[in-house]
């Protein structure tokens, strides 16, 4: 018996297989036959699909929170670098 290669399947295919599972109109061993996946590995997929749901509507606000706050943080650089600048620039005098 030949011994099959690993394969890797793509996020759209396991998306489309997870979809699928959450439908209910087909049970996994169907949907394990049409697709070519063992069933566990349909069942994981189903279950992370689930649990990230969440981040699909979420994401977008909680990435426009840490965008702010690291706009904010430079920012703060910004203005102190200038003063630092603006200070050596008078401690030093007129450059010649």
């Amino acid at each position: 018996m030949a011994k099959r290669s690993r394969r890797n399947h793509s996020p759209a295919f396991k998306a489309k297989v997870a979809l699928a599972a959450v439908r209910g109109d087909r049970t996994l061993a169907e949907l394990a036959e049409q697709f070519a996946v063992h069933p566990n590995q349909i069942q994981d997929w189903k279950k992370q699909l689930v649990a990230k749901a969440e981040n699909v509507f979420g994401a977008a606000v909680a990435d426009a929170a840490t965008h702010e706050q690291v706009q904010q943080k430079l920012h703060a650089k910004i203005g102190q670098l200038t003063m630092e600048k603006d200070f050596l620039a008078n401690a030093l005098g007129p450059v010649r």
